[in-house]
């Protein structure tokens, strides 16, 4: 699994430049033209398996911790670390289910929609699968100190895997004011990160942990960190290693930062041309109305890969006028409430590859399918719930058919953001203006309110009966 200098290396995105890096150099940026690096391998170099099923073997060796780990036992599709180098915390250990209930919601064939939960990972999200890679590739290059920017995954990750690993990690973390969900703020503050909130949203708090970094030589924790979404292309692995490595027909996953699309596209344009899938399935990013930039720029400005040169114009112009009209990324998905994603050129490379599509979703329709993805017994985070969203609005514009096979990626845990879910479901008018409500979200039929009665055992007898009764209708 160890990368030497012929196996691996750092590549600039940017097609007129190219400039490569080593595997142990720290650079999250070309530091030639400031474009982004990605992870290359030499795969005519490397043992590569013959076929996904090899990976089974694994299985039987799950007192190996690199074997336990649902990120290291793809070891040989991530061979850029040295097995005695890797950090780990036994993240992975995720769970595809067929969702029936949320199937008929989204409009889907019984059997046809599952639910790639990430939220079973040690801090309750799918930023666990980055986090020991770059960790991994921290330890590698003698970083202590880390930093990220955070809507809040990011930064309980980064915690989680600095207090509970030997190797001395320090992290610090910068948010933006009134823009963390207290579910990961605890995470942060619990497991001892310094955190410092500045006046500004997730961009304003992106820009300065970068210039941090770069002043201060801390180890950048972001996705723009390349090494994070070699991690996280092991969510697709084991998507494909719970369908029985049969790809579905569509991935949907929500659009923020968008790592986790650009990782996807990675993993895919990987295993097609190690032989090892031969269908690739399509893609579908999803963000939220209140931050809406990929939709815009994909759907409505025409914005496309373009063989590696797209045209970043169009990008920098929007940006432009979002700054010119004090225009801020505002959702009730707070995970997602970023503007200026910092892998919009993968993604851009991922949608290509994956013939993909891009949908916005209100926070309404992310409510509502929250609440669905709920009843179907699977508790997410509204940043998740916006993968169900776009999958029934895609459904109902016939762009995904209902006998399609589709994988809804669950990003977060229902507990990172519970202010949310009990705004929806409460009876506590108050709070659901404050929370909700000034959003544009109304009441709707899937709210799932408390009942309240006397305290009086003939009363309380009779709400059983009722709710009896109604259940079964």
């Amino acid at each position: 699994m160890a990368a030497t200098a012929d196996t691996a290396y750092q590549q600039c995105l940017n097609q007129n430049c190219r400039a490569t890096l080593a595997v142990d150099q720290t650079a999250f940026s070309c530091p030639k033209c400031g474009d982004l690096l990605d992870v290359i391998y030499n795969w005519d170099k490397l043992p590569v398996p013959k076929s996904l099923r090899d990976f089974e073997a694994k299985w039987s060796d799950r007192l190996n911790p690199l074997s336990f780990s649902g990120v290291w036992r793809f070891r040989e599709l991530l061979p850029f670390a040295p097995p005695d180098q890797v950090v780990t915390i036994g993240e992975g250990q995720t769970l595809l289910q067929t969702a029936d209930k949320v199937a008929q919601f989204v409009g889907l064939n019984t059997g046809k929609l599952k639910l790639q939960y990430e939220g079973m990972n040690p801090s309750g999200s799918f930023k666990d699968n980055g986090m020991t890679a770059a960790f991994t590739h921290a330890r590698m290059v003698g970083a202590r100190r880390v930093a990220c920017a955070s809507t809040g995954n990011t930064s309980a990750a980064l915690a989680v895997y600095c207090s509970a690993t030997p190797f001395g990690f320090k992290a610090i973390i910068f948010i933006g004011s009134g823009k963390i969900a207290y579910g990961k703020l605890a995470q942060a503050l619990d497991h001892g990160a310094l955190t410092i909130q500045i006046v500004g949203d997730f961009d304003d708090a992106m820009e300065r942990v970068k210039q941090v970094a770069d002043r201060l030589g801390i180890y950048l924790m972001n996705s723009v960190n390349p090494f994070r979404l070699e991690g996280q292309k092991t969510i697709m692995f084991r998507v494909l290693e719970a369908s029985g490595w049969e790809p579905p027909d569509w991935i949907v996953v929500p659009g923020g930062n968008l790592g986790n699309s650009s990782a996807f596209g990675k993993a895919f344009i990987e295993l097609k041309q190690l032989g090892l899938i031969n269908r690739v399935p399509r893609l579908a990013v999803i963000n939220a109305s209140g931050a809406q930039t990929l939709d815009q720029l994909v759907t409505h400005h025409g914005l496309k890969w373009q063989g590696g040169a797209p045209e970043m114009t169009v990008a920098n112009n929007y940006y432009g006028e979002l700054d010119s009209k004090g225009l801020k990324a505002s959702t009730i998905a707070s995970a997602i409430e970023i503007n200026r994603p910092v892998n919009l050129k993968k993604c851009l490379r991922a949608l290509d590859f994956c013939d993909g599509v891009v949908r916005q979703v209100s926070d309404q329709e992310i409510m509502d399918a929250k609440a669905r993805v709920g009843a179907g017994g699977l508790g997410c985070e509204p940043a998740s719930a916006a993968s169900v969203a776009g999958a029934k609005k895609l459904r109902e514009e016939g762009i995904i058919a209902p006998s399609d096979t589709v994988v809804c990626i669950l990003t977060g845990h229902q507990l990172k953001d519970p202010t949310a879910t009990v705004a929806y479901h409460g009876t506590d008018q108050e709070n659901f203006e404050k929370v909700l409500g000034s959003r544009g979200v109304r009441r709707a039929g899937f709210a799932n309110r408390p009942v309240v009665v006397p305290n009086d055992l003939d009363d309380i007898i009779r709400t059983i009966a009722l709710y009896s009764e109604t259940a079964n209708a």
